[in-house]
């Protein structure tokens, strides 16, 4: 697994605490603090996709809501829904990241994290989103 990989799945565990116990960001970064990866540029990574989810959580979700059609937010499964907004974030704020890599780590993340069924509805949304980048 890259250090890239491991960034993103803690901020995913750090979107899924901020998402499930309405904790701060500064507490949910403290709470982190052993877990996130130990080279500071995928740290730095890790944080700065965590604090920009937060930051853009409700543009992100308007994005979402356009393109996931016939689905709430709130119906959504907790893990699938950060997996996506960690994704739409990254396609948003880091042009120099490939559109295929977003997805595809989006997609093996939640192969990892989700259900069986979690990765196909992840690419379907987000197959859906990744116009925000054109």
């Amino acid at each position: 697994m890259g250090s890239r990989r491991e960034a993103r799945e803690c901020s995913l565990q750090m979107l899924y605490l901020f998402d499930n116990c309405n904790a701060s960001v500064d507490t949910v970064c403290d709470a982190f603090e052993d877990a996130m990866p130990k080279d500071e540029i995928y740290r730095d990574f890790a944080v700065g996709l965590f604090k920009g989810v937060c930051k853009k959580k409700e543009e992100i979700d308007s994005l979402i809501k356009k393109y996931a059609k016939n689905w709430e937010l709130d119906r959504m499964a907790v893990v699938d829904r950060n997996i996506i907004r960690l994704a739409a974030y990254e396609l948003i704020a880091t042009p120099t990241t490939p559109i295929n890599v977003v997805i595809d780590e989006a997609v093996e993340i939640s192969k990892r994290y989700s259900t069986k069924d979690s990765s196909k509805f992840v690419n379907g949304i987000l197959d859906k989103l990744k116009v925000v980048r054109a």
